[in-house]
């Protein structure tokens, strides 16, 4: 246990005197019975659930109290009993948050400026009407890096309903691709909050996860995309969309896409004959500004230039070179924090004074990018304080312990115990939290790659069968105008098809890395 949590305090994301506190927490770990720490964790884990299903309480809130109960039931003293967690709250904050906070930014900037409508345009516009369904999911995939699920929900449903309509075909056709690429994307590949959260947890190698993360991420959504879209569209029949979130189509154009500048379809488009962008816009405290909107390739290599940092980063490492110069200089740039920072600051220039906004346009910008994030930022910290209970109580090594006993590979075991939290939550970060520090203990002794594999297994099981006590479960129903049943039978399913496809393709890498 103690070697654990140093580990934790050493990963890529904790260090410094947040990470050094949690690690000394340690020393007040209970002698309390296998039994009792067995009973610990259930109680702990029930009244999180308990909470969240029946009393609807907000998970911040959940965690803290699970956290406390499970503290209180293992026997750390009553005046201790959130010492662990408000360490390891800590210590998430400091290492995950600021990544957050980031990637929120970049997201912002992506929307507003319209480069991510771009990224929409340029794909469907060149794409024939029978490759939209593969359209959509490749939208979804690159939009889906830089962008929170609900943004990208938001973001995305507009185009597909337009593109329905255009193709006079069942919206799931294209619809439910888009939701692959965007539910793949944040259940597997930093940096979303779940796999960071269980990066920091594991102390697993964040470029490394990457890299593995869109190496799974690709065969999880053709499969769970596309190619199950088809047998979907003939079990829930659906009209072609009319409207557009009960717009017309081209009032939809003003939530995130239209039918002419934000969700071409190879109709019109948001360039003119020579190319050039439309102009949209915006007004300002001193008066109206005109905003360009980026370019197509200018879009794509904001949302890719953190990847390529840290995936440059891996490989240097993996080389053995990171002593040479530029191997110094590459590991540098592809820290997470430095690599997000110099996107966000790239992002800053590329949508907005290369299109036309003001310094302080840009500043409201960036401050209003964090108010949604803040409920997220509650909850990966409150997880991370749990996580550091379940470690410093020694409940961690004891499930470790246990599961090792049962002969079951961590890979299943992670995706297991996630996949069970997410059906009784409904929360994807909640299941992510939880599994990770349930299986912290054997990742110590795991090897980089397998290490990485835990994470991408767990964010896996994460996803598993979104039913209706999944926030997102009631978004996708209203947008599509489905029923229940309906909801059931294609984002329910599609999210249990992509989970099980996704450890598959896990488990395939981990018998051969």
């Amino acid at each position: 246990m103690l070697q654990h949590t140093a580990v934790l305090a050493a990963g890529p994301l904790a260090s410094g005197p947040l990470a050094t506190a949690a690690a000394d927490t340690a020393d007040a770990a209970p002698s309390a019975s296998t039994a009792q720490l067995v009973l610990a964790a259930l109680i702990g884990i029930v009244v999180i659930v308990g909470l969240i299903v029946w009393l609807k309480m907000h998970p911040f809130l959940a965690l803290v109290l699970g956290s406390g109960a499970l503290a209180l039931v293992a026997g750390i003293g009553l005046t201790d009993t959130f010492t662990s967690f408000t360490a390891g709250l800590g210590t998430t904050v400091a290492g995950v948050g600021v990544l957050i906070a980031l990637g929120a930014i970049i997201g912002k900037l992506l929307i507003d400026s319209g480069g991510a409508d771009r990224i929409v345009d340029t794909i469907l516009d060149r794409t024939p009407v029978k490759r939209l369904p593969w359209a959509m999911a490749l939208i979804a995939f690159v939009v889906g890096i830089p962008l929170f699920f609900e943004v990208g929900v938001v973001l995305l449903i507009p185009v597909v309903m337009i593109v329905a309509r255009r193709m006079r075909t069942n919206p799931v056709l294209v619809g439910i691709p888009a939701l692959a690429g965007l539910s793949a994307l944040h259940g597997l590949v930093p940096p979303h909050p779940g796999p960071l959260l269980a990066i920091e947890a594991l102390g697993a190698n964040l470029g490394l996860t990457l890299g593995l993360g869109l190496l799974v991420a690709v065969p999880t959504v053709i499969i769970s995309g596309p190619l199950l879209a088809i047998p979907l569209t003939r079990w829930v029949k659906l009209d072609p969309p009319t409207t557009v979130l009960g717009m017309s189509d081209d009032a939809a154009g003003g939530s995130g896409a239209s039918s002419d500048s934000a969700g071409g379809t190879g109709g019109a488009s948001s360039s003119d004959s020579s190319g050039k962008a439309t102009a949209t816009a915006t007004a300002t405290d001193a008066g109206t500004t005109t905003l360009r909107k980026p370019s197509f390739g200018i879009s794509v290599l904001v949302v890719l230039l953190p990847v390529i940092l840290m995936l440059a980063r891996s490989v240097v490492e993996i080389a053995g070179a990171t002593e040479t110069g530029w191997g110094t200089v590459l590991e540098f740039l592809g820290e997470p924090l430095v690599a997000l920072l110099i996107t966000s600051l790239f992002a800053l220039f590329a949508f907005g004074t290369a299109v036309g906004r003001t310094r302080q346009q840009l500043g409201d910008l960036v401050g209003s990018s964090f108010a949604p994030i803040a409920g997220i930022l509650l909850i990966v910290g409150a997880g991370g304080g749990f996580k550091q209970t379940l470690v410093d109580s020694g409940v961690g090594d004891v499930i470790a312990t246990g599961i090792a006993d049962a002969g079951i590979t961590p890979l299943l075991a992670g995706w297991l115990v996630a996949a069970l939290i997410r059906i009784a939550t409904g929360s994807a970060t909640v299941a992510t939290i939880t599994a990770a520090g349930i299986m912290a203990p054997l990742a110590a002794g795991l090897e980089p790659t397998q290490a990485a594999l835990l994470v991408l297994a767990i964010g896996a099981g994460s996803v598993f069968l979104s039913h209706v006590n999944d926030a997102g479960f009631w978004l996708v129903k209203e947008y599509f105008g489905m029923t229940v049943g309906q909801t059931f039978k294609t984002w329910s399913l599609m999210e249990s098809v992509l989970s099980v496809v996704a450890l598959l393709v896990v488990l395939l890498l981990g018998a051969f890395v």
